[in-house]
């Protein structure tokens, strides 16, 4: 059953890891897709496997830390399939390190590309949002929730995230506008070069997962923001969706 049939979606970042299993399983459930990115060959790489496997898909190479791009995205968005139902602020940069080897740059790169990213995406997708009383999905952490060491910058944006979606939430949500956060834990290539660069910490990682696995970015990730934008989740909004196997984070 295609639960998104005749909507169209829009993911940031949806050239790989956590994005493009969103977009894939978005795909899945019908809906028309369009992912964003600055890697083109990235885009074309899940657009293709969108294609072959029957779904409706378009991309947009360009950088959510620019507003400009931001509306480029949405108005092509609109322009290709006539509408925007479901937007998906996936996309974020951002350096590793401790508290007081954070740098301002540090910093102004996870907001530029976080929280200003999604709000730009918001208040440009909102006139069609309204129309077809669409559903909202920012992306927030786990490490951000918990407070993992050597995420200063990258928790205070994913912070930043989850008030902006509370907020919207309950402003739009007259406008029949669901707007939700998703924690995933997912073996995206981030991860895996988190890991390739730390290697001790990969085993300790998932002995901290009661569940033993890092999430899959399309079956455990993808289809529950699906389930999430569909109307089977009609009623939840303003919330917070822990899609990290209970995982027990590393001080």
């Amino acid at each position: 059953m295609e639960r998104l049939a005749g909507k169209t979606a829009l993911v940031t970042g949806g050239g790989q890891g956590v994005g493009r299993g969103i977009a894939l399983a978005l795909a899945a459930e019908g809906a028309a897709v369009v992912i964003t990115g600055r890697t083109e060959d990235k885009l074309k790489d899940t657009a293709h496997v969108i294609a072959e496997r029957g779904g409706r898909v378009r991309t947009v190479v360009g950088d959510v830390g620019e507003r400009a791009d931001v509306d480029r995205m949405v108005a092509e968005t609109v322009r290709e399939f006539g509408g925007l139902d479901v937007l998906v602020n996936n996309a974020q940069s951002s350096v590793q390190c401790r508290l007081e080897e954070t740098s301002y740059d540090d910093v102004e790169l996870a907001y530029r590309s976080g929280p200003l990213a999604a709000f730009h995406a918001m208040r440009s997708a909102l006139p069609h949002l309204k129309a077809g009383r669409g559903s909202v999905v920012n992306l927030g952490s786990s490490a951000a929730v918990q407070g993992e060491a050597g995420f200063a910058a990258y928790a205070m944006a994913k912070e930043a995230i989850r008030g902006l979606t509370r907020v919207a939430a309950r402003e739009w949500g007259p406008y029949g506008i669901r707007v939700n956060v998703v924690c995933p834990a997912a073996l995206s290539p981030a991860a895996e070069a988190y890991f390739a660069a730390r290697p001790d910490q990969a085993e300790k990682v998932v002995a901290g997962i009661p569940l033993g696995r890092m999430g899959d970015p399309e079956t455990d990730i993808g289809r529950a923001v699906a389930a999430l934008v569909s109307e089977d989740m009609a009623y939840l909004t303003g919330a917070t969706l822990m899609l990290e196997g209970s995982r027990r984070l590393l001080g």
